[in-house]
């Protein structure tokens, strides 16, 4: 199919603003929405569009006038997407507005799969909107009835005054429109077999015109028929009575749903109500019989019946129509009602806890083992009754649908206890039966079930869920430093879960004493024999420095080594001693360090191994301890799956399997559509994840105010025609790539304009550029240095790009100015001596690599933190403006973001301020979900806004 490129931003805007009409075709997929101005003026010619000149109703003298105006129309399909936007203009004219509302609906009515096959009136393959149940009629109706005089303005031929268009005959007309349009794929050929109702191209079909008209006959009627199950003789029945089941034929009207009368009725003619459904009323019955029965063959004996009133229903099948008999027949459109008087919800709650009393032991750990093995204690009800395990094997052995429990009669599918039956005996590992303890629930065979902790295990959940209720933990007398607050909960929290044998991540944000807490932490597991031992720091190359620095500070006497470089070694590891290596040697160097017995391990930067897939992920899990704790500021940085990988490190079994840990909650939470499962992580993570931030009350009220200006800066006609230039070449690749090669044309398109946005001569990668006056952000930075430069303050300059880094410090040398740059490839010691350098005060602007320098380091010397281009996610530029922003600074702190107006960047500033309020809820998204975006979304997504200067 032909891919028709997508209206841009603007011309959506302009066509908001105009009048708007549907014009049926045949078939309906053939259909055009036309778009007119009220004035007169001729609307934007956009793409897929044919210009005409269009007779429209308009206001006149002597009441409404034909007038004849300049015109564009457009497609159904590549209407939709134009529509969809114009019913969220804010000054959009009501016409486009009420066709944007009908172009959602319709689009509903299609994603809850309501499409029926059929004929045109030339008898071409169309699809169309149905079967519609009540609402969805009454729905259609009440937004025919809103129809504004503009959106049906095509007047109908004939001579005398002009008649409009009747506003629900058009509603449904383009409601099947969107339904005749939606299906026509290069794939649907082989769900329908051949070219009918796949391909866009109208299919001429006479032959098919009786099937056609079988298929419709019912859904036009406006009848739907449903099941209504009698038990005769049940209120007057005892234990032993044999009673027997009857589905009754009940016929509706979807126009009024108070009408309905059994089918026996209908057939007779005599009662008014009956005759209310009109001649066809038997026929239209009959043909929604047929579809009933294709779905839930029980229901044939009734097509041959004289009279299709009723149809006696074995044991079997009333158990069928309690489970997938009732679901088959419900897509179908008929629903079965069932007596009142019978009770029918079975009811499952698992009790699970070791057999112990309330209390703590010090078995813990041999409990979380991954060999030992709880059983659940099922409790089924049956309403609000509960039974014994005898009661539910006699229900199970029964196997019949209705049974005499409790002095009344209960209807329940054999199939459904059964299973019940069979979970009593079900096993559940510990970290399994915790998690279900934390979130009250758990899944089994697919179905959520209540949980209900007891003995020891519910003891335990009251620890995790309510740390503060605990004693707090003493400061280790070994620590030199005085703890804050919120470190001594910290450190309460981290003592009390480890020594429970479970591991945590401790989330504060950068710049609040991890690192201290942790010492802190190390100390107090010494004074404990069964937690004390070495401690191993897995950590970035840039934070081994940092990490020697402060233990030496805050534990003097702790014996502390590198295993890092070529003389590294693990001789005599005492017991209380730091072992400071990084994530590459680590991954060397696996064997050797899961020799040592650790007491503790630690993850710092835990984000590090967020792929749980890499080697450096699969290497850190090789490696035992008695305990695990992971640091980082950032414990979802893009998707949920990092979070699971940090915390199946620390705790492993707790979340899960990845596969079930996707599904069950990432899924659900990253897409928005499950408040109930976010919940349910929430409460199951929030044990094993301690957060603070510094604005939490409370938490660090001695650091200064922190001030984020966005500075938008304009682009220079430079920058400006080669950002256009970029734009359209590549937009017209995209439309034309598959979905491979389509993502990574959208990622280089991305790359390509956040470089032209930076500088001319980073995205041609001129080798000997002229750098001044080609780029409005390095004038807006030039302004910026000269200013912060004069009062005497220090600068942080980050850029993701090392290649814009080295233009700047050229830039910089050229104006003489003094600054030092620290990338990936700058060694440990020259990144300390860098530090060094700034702190004390000799180089006053300090460029950085974003991904190199974003976390670890202590710059408190800066007033001043510049981000030269904007990275994908919030978090990360919040852990860059941290090296300046923590604890140690005692300066006001004020952070500058260079935006190039008008370009990706402004709706880049858009989007991540929208997915901080997500990062702030534990979830998010990178910018790989841009590849997703649709060519009419990218297209506004990058479009320049704006002339330049």
């Amino acid at each position: 199919m032909q891919r028709i490129p997508p209206a841009t931003h603007s011309e959506i805007s302009e066509l908001a603003r105009c009048g708007s009409v549907f014009v049926p075709g045949d078939p309906a997929r053939t259909g055009r929405v036309v778009f007119w101005r009220p004035d007169g003026a001729a609307p934007p010619d956009v793409n897929g569009g044919t210009v005409e000149e269009m007779t429209v109703v308009v206001p006149g003298r002597a009441g409404a006038e034909r007038a004849g105006v300049p015109a564009v129309s457009l497609p159904v399909r590549a209407a939709l997407p134009v529509l969809t936007r114009a019913r969220a203009a804010q000054e959009g004219h009501r016409a486009a507005v009420f066709w944007g509302a009908a172009a959602v609906l319709g689009l509903q009515f299609v994603a809850r799969g309501l499409l029926l096959p059929g004929l045109s009136p030339g008898d071409h393959d169309a699809w169309r909107v149905g079967p519609l149940r009540a609402e969805d009629v009454d729905h259609v109706r009440r937004l025919a009835a809103a129809m504004p005089p503009e959106a049906h303005a095509v007047p109908l031929d004939g001579a005398g005054p002009p008649q409009l268009p009747d506003p629900e005959r058009l509603l449904r007309a383009f409601l099947d429109a969107v339904a005749d349009t939606l299906p026509r794929s290069p794939a649907a050929s082989l769900v329908t077999g051949g070219r009918a109702y796949a391909v866009a191209e109208p299919q001429h079909l006479p032959g098919q015109r009786a099937w056609a008209a079988d298929v419709a006959a019912g859904h036009d009627a406006g009848i739907r028929i449903s099941l209504r199950i009698d038990v005769p003789g049940l209120a007057l029945a005892g234990d032993d009575t044999a009673l027997t089941f009857r589905a009754v034929l009940q016929v509706h009207s979807v126009g009024d749903p108070s009408l309905v009368a059994d089918a026996a009725e209908v057939w007779a003619g005599t009662d008014a109500t009956s005759r209310a459904f009109g001649p066809r009323a038997r026929m239209d019955t009959l043909l929604a019989l047929r579809r009933a029965a294709r779905a839930w063959p029980a229901l044939t004996p009734l097509l041959s019946a004289a009279v299709p009133s009723a149809v006696e229903l074995a044991d079997e099948e009333v158990g069928e129509l309690l489970g997938e008999g009732s679901t088959a027949l419900a897509g179908a459109g008929v629903d079965v009602h069932w007596p009142r008087e019978l009770t029918r919800d079975l009811t499952a709650r698992a009790v699970v806890g070791p057999p112990q009393d309330g209390k703590l032991s010090s078995d813990v750990p041999s409990f979380l083992s991954a060999d030992a093995l709880l059983a659940f204690d099922w409790r089924f009800a049956l309403g609000d009754q509960r039974l014994t395990r005898e009661e539910l094997n006699r229900l199970a052995e029964a196997n019949r649908p209705l049974v005499r429990l409790h002095d009344q009669w209960v209807l329940i599918d054999p199939h459904e206890v059964r299973r019940a039956r069979a979970q009593q005996d079900r096993k559940v590992t510990p970290l399994d039966a915790l998690g279900a303890a934390l979130t009250g629930s758990t899944e089994v065979d697919g179905r959520r079930v209540e949980v209900e902790p007891t003995g020891w295990l519910a003891a335990l959940r009251e620890q995790l869920v309510d740390p503060e209720a605990q004693d707090p933990v003493d400061q280790p007398a070994a620590l030199a430093a005085e703890l804050r607050d919120y470190q001594r909960r910290g450190l309460s929290w981290l003592a009390r879960t480890t020594s429970l044998g479970l591991g945590c991540c401790l989330a504060d944000d950068m710049g609040l004493g991890k690192t201290i807490t942790l010492i802190a932490l190390h100390l107090h597991r010494q004074t404990d024999p069964s937690a004390a031992g070495p401690t191993l720091v897995v950590c970035p190359t840039s934070l081994m420095g940092n990490w020697q620095r402060e233990i030496e500070r805050f534990a003097p006497g702790t014996p502390v080594r590198r295993f890092h470089g070529s003389r590294r070694d693990l001789d005599e590891v005492a017991d209380g001693e730091f072992v400071l290596t990084t994530y590459g040697t680590m991954r060397l160097d696996a064997p050797r360090l899961a020799g040592v017995p650790w007491g503790l391990v630690v993850a710092d930067e835990a984000q590090h191994v967020k792929n749980p897939y890499s080697a450096t992920a699969r290497a850190l899990r090789s490696i035992g301890a008695r305990a695990r704790v992971a640091l980082s500021g950032t414990p979802v940085e893009n998707n949920l799956s990092e979070l699971w990988a940090i915390l199946d490190w620390t705790t492993p079994g707790l979340l899960g399997r990845l596969g079930t840990f996707r599904t069950r909650y990432a899924q659900a939470v990253e897409g928005g559509r499950d408040p109930a499962a976010a919940e349910r992580l929430s409460r199951l993570v929030r044990p094993f994840l301690l957060r603070r931030r510094k604005s939490d009350p409370g938490v660090a009220p001695e650091l200064p105010p922190k001030t984020e200006t966005d500075r938008a800066v304009s682009l220079t006609a430079e920058q400006a025609g080669l950002y256009k230039a970029v734009v359209r070449e590549t937009l017209t690749r995209i439309a034309e790539a598959d979905s491979m090669a389509r993502r990574g044309l959208i990622m280089k398109l991305l790359t390509g304009l956040k470089q032209i946005c930076n500088h001319p001569a980073q995205y041609l990668k001129e080798e000997r550029p002229r750098i001044a006056g080609r780029s409005g952000k390095l004038e807006l930075l030039d302004e910026l240095l000269d200013t912060i430069l004069s009062a005497g303050a220090s600068v942080l300059l980050f850029t993701q790009y090392v290649g814009m880094a080295r233009l700047i410090e050229r830039h910089l040398a050229d104006r003489g100015l003094p600054s030092q740059f620290l990338h990936g490839g700058t060694p440990v010691p020259e990144r300390e001596a860098m530090v060094r350098r700034f702190q004390d005060g000799e180089v006053p602007v300090f460029l950085l690599s974003l991904k190199a320098a974003g976390t670890g380091l202590n710059l408190t010397r800066a007033e001043h933190v510049v981000h030269y281009d904007r990275w994908w996610n919030p978090a990360v530029e919040a852990q860059a403006t941290d090296r300046a922003y923590r604890i140690g600074q005692d300066r006001p702190v004020q952070v500058h973001r260079l935006i190039a107006e008008g370009t990706i960047e402004d709706r880049i500033a858009e989007m991540l301020n929208r997915k901080r309020e997500l990062a702030d809820a534990v979830l998010g998204s990178g910018e790989a979900a841009l590849t997703e975006l649709t060519d009419a979304e990218l297209a506004d997504l990058v479009e320049l806004r704006g002339a330049a200067r």
